[in-house]
C-alpha cells in the first residue's frame, strides 16, 4: 500500500557495516549446481481474495483467484523445496533488505478481523545464511539484523493460502523490499540465483505486490493518471518478461501511481539475470481502484542476452561519463574534493585555473550527492565561513561525503557513480507570509531562537510552499505551532 512506501523505518546502513566487519571472513558455501531457481511468479495480496475476508467481493476479482490457483497447481507440480517470498509489508528499512531470521513464523489475518485464520511457516535457515553471506560478499545491505516483527505479513500469507491448497512440504525464505534503488534490489536478485545455484534444491520464487492504488475515483486512494498508465506499462513488461523495462521506471512516475510491487518484482527480475524464460501474463484485473496481475516465468535455459544488471550498468557508466566531461568548473571542483580526500587521504589545494568568480567571491553553498538517483549526503552553510567560494566547495564537498549524519561515509567503490550538484546561495530576505514562497524559485530559513532549518529550491517531490515549510520546520526541530521567522533566497544551481 501507499504507506508503506512513504513511511520508511530508520535508517539501518551503520548497524549494517557492523554486521560486515564481525563476517567478513567467514568462508561462503560452495558447491556444484544440479538444481536451482525452476520459475518465478508475480502475484498481488488483496486481503479479500480470502473468501472469509472478502465476504463475496472475490467474485469481482474471479480472474485473479483463478490465475492463482493456476499458480499453486503448478508449484505442487514443481514440488520445490524452498519457496522465496519477496513482500513489500515485512520489515521495510530505507536503506537495508531484511531477510527474516530464525527457524520460522507464524501469523493469522487479526488485522483484517478474522484471527482464527492461521499460518506457520519453517524458514530455509540455510538458503537464508548463505544469502546473508552473499549480500555481504557483494557490499549490498542486506541480511537478518533488525527483526521488529516476526509474525507473517499478509503479503506472505496470501500467496501461501492459495499454495497451501495443494502442497506444503516446502520451507520458505521471506525478504523485504527496501528504499534502496531499483538496481540495488535487482542485485540482491542476483544474490538469491548465486545462492540457489550453490545448493543442490529445487526452489521457486514469488514476488508479491500490487500495482497502482489510484485507478479509480471511488477507489480507497482516489484516481490519479499515472495509475493506470503504471499498470499498463508493468503488465506489458510481464507479459513479455521485458525486465528491463522494470529497471527503467522512474521513481517519481512511481510514487505518484503509487504502486507497491515494483521493486519485489525487481528483485525478482534479477534473480533471473541471463536466463531465457516462458513469461506469462495469467490476468490483470483493478475493479476495486488497485491493480492486481499475476504472472508465471518459467525458467527455460540460459540467455546472455538477458544480462539486464550488465545493460543497465552499461548504460549509467555511459551516462555518467558524459556528465563528467561536460561538468562546470564549481561541480568539477566539488568532484576532485571529495575524491581527493578519499583517495589520499588529504584536502586538495585551490586549483589555480579556476575561474575569478571563485576565487573573489564569497558565498554560502551547498554541495549535494547523489547515488543511483537517490540522495548520499548533502552539507552546506548558509553564508560564508571561507575565503571564497572554491574553498567553501572544497570544505562542504568533503563534509557532504564523509560527515553528513544520515549516512555512512562515501566508500572508494563508490566514487565513479556519484553525481553532484552544487549550489551557490545568494543573500537571504525576510518574508512575512508563505504566499511569498515559491519551492521552484526560493529556498527558505525557518529560525526559532537557535533552532534553524533550511530546504533549498527546486528540489524533486517538493511542489507547494507548505510543504517546503513543513519539511524545514522538521529538519530545525521547530513546531509547525511554534513563532518562527523565515527567510526566503535564491540559488544558482551547478550539476
Amino acid at each position: 500500500m501507499k504507506s508503506d512506501k512513504l513511511i520508511l523505518c530508520r535508517s539501518f546502513t551503520k548497524n549494517w557495516v557492523l554486521y560486515i566487519k564481525m563476517k567478513i571472513e567467514k568462508s561462503l558455501i560452495k558447491g556444484v549446481s544440479k538444481m536451482s531457481i525452476v520459475s518465478t511468479f508475480i502475484v498481488p495480496h488483496p486481503p479479500l481474495i480470502i473468501p472469509e475476508i472478502g465476504g463475496g467481493q472475490q467474485i469481482k476479482i474471479e480472474k485473479t483467484v483463478k490465475a492463482y490457483d493456476e499458480i499453486a497447481k503448478i508449484i505442487e507440480s514443481i514440488r520445490p523445496e524452498t519457496i522465496i517470498i519477496t513482500t513489500p509489508h515485512s520489515i521495510m528499512y530505507s536503506d537495508y533488505i531484511h531477510i527474516s531470521p530464525g527457524q520460522g513464523a507464524k501469523g493469522n489475518f487479526k488485522e483484517f478481523g478474522y484471527e482464527n485464520i492461521k499460518f506457520e511457516v519453517k524458514y530455509d535457515t540455510e538458503f537464508v545464511n548463505l544469502l546473508s553471506e552473499l549480500a555481504i560478499k557483494y557490499e549490498i545491505p542486506a541480511g537478518v539484523m533488525g527483526e521488529k516483527k516476526k509474525s507473517l505479513d499478509h503479503g506472505t500469507m496470501i500467496p501461501l493460502h492459495f499454495i497451501n491448497k495443494y502442497f506444503n512440504d516446502y520451507k520458505i525464505v521471506r525478504i523485504a523490499i527496501s528504499g534502496l534503488s531499483l538496481i540495488e534490489h535487482y542485485n540482491f536478485g542476483k544474490c538469491i540465483a548465486e545462492a540457489a545455484n550453490s545448493l543442490n534444491k529445487k526452489i521457486v520464487l514469488i514476488a508479491s505486490g500490487d500495482l497502482s492504488h489510484m485507478l479509480k475515483d471511488e477507489g480507497p486512494y482516489g484516481f490519479t493518471e499515472e495509475g493506470p498508465i503504471f499498470d499498463k506499462e508493468v503488465t506489458s513488461a510481464m507479459k513479455s518478461g521485458d525486465f528491463m523495462s522494470f529497471l527503467n521506471f522512474d521513481e517519481e512516475f512511481c510514487e505518484i501511481a503509487a504502486e507497491c510491487g515494483l521493486r519485489s518484482f525487481i528483485i525478482m527480475a534479477g534473480s533471473l539475470d541471463g536466463k531465457a524464460v516462458k513469461p506469462e501474463l495469467l490476468s490483470y484485473e483493478g475493479p476495486f481502484g488497485v491493480g492486481y496481475a499475476v504472472a508465471s516465468f518459467e525458467v527455460t535455459g540460459e540467455d546472455d542476452k538477458r544480462c539486464f544488471g550488465k545493460i543497465y550498468n552499461d548504460a549509467e557508466n555511459e551516462r555518467l561519463n558524459l556528465i563528467k566531461l561536460n561538468e562546470d568548473k564549481y561541480v568539477s571542483l566539488a568532484r576532485k574534493s571529495l575524491e581527493g580526500y578519499i583517495v589520499n587521504d588529504e584536502k586538495i589545494s585551490r586549483p589555480k585555473d579556476l575561474p575569478k568568480d571563485l576565487m573573489d567571491n564569497k558565498a554560502g553553498v551547498f554541495v549535494s550527492l547523489y547515488l543511483n538517483g537517490q540522495l548520499r549526503g548533502c552539507i552546506g552553510t548558509i553564508s560564508p565561513t571561507t575565503d571564497s567560494i572554491a574553498d567553501e566547495i572544497i570544505q562542504n564537498a568533503i563534509s557532504a561525503g564523509l560527515e553528513d549524519p544520515r549516512f555512512n561515509p562515501v566508500s572508494k567503490n563508490e566514487l565513479n557513480k556519484i553525481e553532484y550538484s552544487v549550489d551557490v546561495l545568494g543573500d537571504a530576505e525576510p518574508i512575512n507570509s508563505i504566499e511569498e514562497l515559491d519551492p521552484i524559485r526560493y529556498g527558505v530559513i525557518v529560525t526559532k531562537g537557535r533552532k534553524r532549518g533550511l530546504l533549498l529550491p527546486n528540489l524533486e517531490g517538493i511542489n507547494t510552499p507548505e510543504e517546503q515549510v513543513s519539511i524545514a520546520l522538521k529538519k530545525a526541530g521547530i513546531s509547525q505551532n511554534e513563532d518562527y521567522n523565515m527567510e526566503r533566497f535564491e540559488v544558482i544551481r551547478h550539476k
